[in-house]
């Protein structure tokens, strides 16, 4: 009778073990789940296994944080691969260039999604994907606050101006070209520490008086400095933006072709795209 009596008092305490071991088995597999397909590490060694490195750039454009959001077009183009293909990637957010291609040489990464634009001098040392989006390079500088106009309005007003670049930008041989064109001297300052985000705060803080960046990344940026930095002038033509690999990883190159055709037909891909381009169509193959 006593152990009778007591049962009811027992069945509670296991029934509640039972919840809490599949309460906890359920939390765990949810965070597996949501972190096996992008996670966010730091720059280090090669992942391994079915992982994918990613070298992202830390940009308005690319990779950013807002409190406890993530976004950019890059990191949710990757994210939509990574949910409809079922492949896993791993996020390096990098501030520089040149980090990102020295973690890729070195077999660090497996991809960098930066501003790196196919050229024929890029193509000799590495793999691009398709056209993930289009771009070019502009001057950033600041308007005269009595005239709200800028001082260089093309390129020819670039003799005797220092340009600053970031390290491993390939602007710098166009810069040296378009010197030789004009006929003047452009002084030339890389950049090895900060970012395209970084030259163009600095632009706008006064501490230099020019910097060549994306189009992309200084349009977002100056809708935030009331009309007081111009980004009009254009440097480059524009040229396709997309994916780099290192020159033995085809196999990689062609899976990501293949993933970006798909998904790009896709409404979720056309959402993305409204969303970090409101005045521009994404290429779409």
């Amino acid at each position: 009778m006593l152990q009778a009596g007591n049962q009811p008092k027992k069945m509670p305490i296991v029934l509640y073990a039972m919840l809490l071991v599949i309460a906890i088995a359920a939390m765990i597999a949810l965070k597996h789940c949501s972190t096996e397909r992008f996670a966010i590490a730091d720059a280090g060694n090669a992942s391994g296994g079915d992982t994918i490195d990613v070298a992202i750039e830390y940009s308005p454009l690319s990779y950013y944080t807002y409190d406890d959001t993530l976004g950019g077009f890059h990191y949710d183009l990757f994210r939509l691969i990574a949910g409809e293909r079922h492949v896993h990637f791993k996020f390096h957010p990098i501030v520089t260039l040149q980090k990102a291609i020295d973690g890729l040489n070195k077999g660090q990464f497996d991809i960098m999604a930066v501003q790196f634009p196919v050229t024929a001098a890029n193509k000799q040392h590495y793999l691009f994907t398709e056209p993930v989006m289009l771009d070019r390079q502009v001057l950033v500088q600041r308007k005269d606050p009595k005239t709200g106009k800028a001082k260089v309005h093309s390129q020819l007003d670039l003799a005797g101006c220092t340009l600053h670049i970031v390290k491993g930008s390939p602007m710098k041989e166009r810069i040296e070209g378009l010197s030789r064109e004009i006929g003047g001297d452009i002084h030339i300052v890389v950049d090895d520490i900060y970012g395209p985000e970084q030259l163009f705060l600095q632009v706008a803080s006064g501490e230099i008086d020019y910097a060549v960046i994306n189009e992309s990344i200084a349009a977002s940026l100056a809708q935030q400095y009331n009309g007081t930095v111009d980004v009009t002038t254009a440097i480059s033509f524009t040229q396709f933006q997309s994916w780099v690999l290192s020159k033995n990883s085809s196999r990689l190159c062609d899976s990501l072709n293949a993933w970006l055709k798909y998904v790009q037909q896709l409404p979720q891909f056309d959402k993305i795209s409204s969303r970090y381009f409101p005045n521009y169509e994404p290429n779409k193959q």
